[in-house]
């Protein structure tokens, strides 16, 4: 098996990522097209088909074993995490990206036989980079972000969808307990933001891996911890609910939306 220059592979998803921020930003000065897709509220752009597309005629031509799970289609020929996977968002927030223009980002993980090894999350109109490589830490614009402290619960700010508050009532008691509630549409940020410290957790009810990929590499780098909402392993293959938390409330949160 030949030698992997992860050295290599790392400066070069950073550059292809920065230029896809660039295509984003042109193209929103043009008008660009807006399609759903089985849910009226998941929506699509032809910004979105475009990085990706952008992301796959790359990977083809400079790494050709490398394989892209990516959102708006290429995701449909990968079954497992054999070799060098890389798994895209190309647009995670693409409803804030349509309705708001902000708190939408590039969402990239790497993956080796199934385990993380560089993540990228590009807030795009925020021109916050978030990246990380196995073992080496995680930065933001290229400052290291520090591991993470320990809190209370009740000092928490904690990330959760107000549609799922309404739905689900264990949610409602991390609320009470919480000391606050946000939420920003995109998941990648948000995975992002608990790794910065601006949240302690994050819950959703239904991510893909493209979701997911690039933030966990760099949350896992700062302490953080990361399963679905039964402490299962996440496999990085289908959807899954999801929770991210700092370690200090992890468990904390866990046993109450297990209750």
């Amino acid at each position: 098996m030949a030698t992997i220059n992860w050295d290599e592979i790392y400066e070069t998803a950073l550059d292809w990522t920065k230029e896809a921020r660039e295509y984003i930003l042109v193209k929103m000065k043009e008008s660009f097209q807006i399609s759903t897709k089985a849910d009226q509220d998941d929506l699509v752009t032809d910004v979105d088909k475009g990085v990706e597309n952008f992301f796959q005629e790359k990977l083809a031509a400079a790494f050709p074993d490398h394989r892209l799970m990516g959102e708006e289609g290429s995701a449909q020929a990968v079954k497992d995490l054999t070799g060098v996977v890389w798994i895209l968002d190309p647009i995670d927030g693409t409803m804030n990206f349509v309705h708001q223009e902000r708190f939408f980002a590039i969402s990239l993980g790497i993956f080796q036989e199934g385990e993380g090894m560089i993540g990228i999350v590009y807030d795009v109109m925020g021109d916050e980079l978030f990246t990380s490589r196995k073992g080496r830490g995680a930065f933001l614009n290229g400052a290291p972000l520090p591991r993470l402290i320990e809190s209370p619960l009740n000092e928490a700010i904690l990330s959760i969808n107000a549609g799922w508050i309404i739905n689900d009532r264990r949610l409602e008691e991390l609320v009470r307990k919480a000391r606050g509630i946000r939420t920003y549409g995109s998941a990648a940020l948000e995975i992002a933001y608990v790794a910065a410290g601006r949240l302690d957790a994050y819950i959703s009810h239904n991510l893909a891996p493209w979701d997911i990929a690039g933030g966990s590499v760099i949350l896992k780098e700062v302490g953080g911890i990361m399963t679905n909402d039964k402490g299962s392993e996440l496999t990085f293959l289908e959807k899954d609910t999801f929770l991210a938390a700092k370690p200090s409330i992890y468990q904390d949160v866990l046993s109450i939306i297990n209750k």
